[in-house]
């Protein structure tokens, strides 16, 4: 039993990747006869791995038809908003100049950076994801950690929808920046407008992605 729950989160793992490396679009099947055999785990350890996925809202099941990549909806991408700003809000003001949680974040900026220079813009999307994720670890709790990386893992799948990665990405860069040099200079109101307004644009980007504006 512990093999075959090890097996699932080991399956969930690897399938998470592919999806945020965009080899399975939003609303693609997923083939349990074909991943059984490319990741070899039995179909029992990949359903297993799909009701782990499932949990996160990455994949959908479709009764009578299989197994789906989530295509988040506009009312998605909204919810993901609002549960953003309670938490990132929450990080800019525990956050102070000397957090190992800002020194992650500027390192991610800077990550973003160097891809946004060779044009890699997939990679500025994982480094805007790192930062997110590294601002949030300025608030002493696992809990909203976790709670974080489920609803960035779930942001990976709003940004296949964008047509255009390089006008998305691009402008968030120097904006992640902006935040990080705030936070630096002990200026919390200042971040939290910053953050504040870099989420309303980003919102506003994806709404449209999906179908609205």
């Amino acid at each position: 039993m512990t093999r075959t729950v090890g097996g699932a989160e080991s399956s969930a793992a690897r399938l998470r990747t592919m999806i945020a490396d965009g080899e399975f679009a939003p609303g693609a099947q997923l083939s349990e006869e074909r991943l059984s055999d490319q990741l070899g785990v039995s179909r029992n350890t990949l359903r297993e791995a799909f009701r782990l996925l499932a949990r996160d809202r990455l994949v959908e099941h479709v009764f009578n038809r299989g197994v789906f990549v989530r295509r988040l909806s506009t009312a998605d991408v909204v919810d993901l908003y609002a549960a953003r700003r309670v938490l990132e809000q929450a990080a800019v003001h525990a956050c102070d100049p000397s957090a190992p949680a800002l020194a992650d974040a500027a390192a991610a900026v800077a990550e973003a950076r160097a891809a946004a220079a060779t044009g890699d813009w997939r990679a500025v999307g994982t480094a805007d994801i790192r930062f997110h994720a590294a601002l949030v670890r300025a608030v002493p709790s696992e809990r909203l950690w976790g709670l974080m990386d489920g609803l960035l893992a779930e942001m990976r799948l709003a940004f296949l929808t964008t047509d255009d990665p390089a006008s998305f990405h691009a402008g968030f860069v120097e904006r992640n920046e902006a935040i990080v040099d705030a936070l630096r200079a002990g200026d919390r109101p200042g971040a939290s407008a910053l953050l504040e307004d870099y989420l309303d644009d980003a919102e506003r980007a994806l709404r449209s992605a999906t179908g609205a504006g």
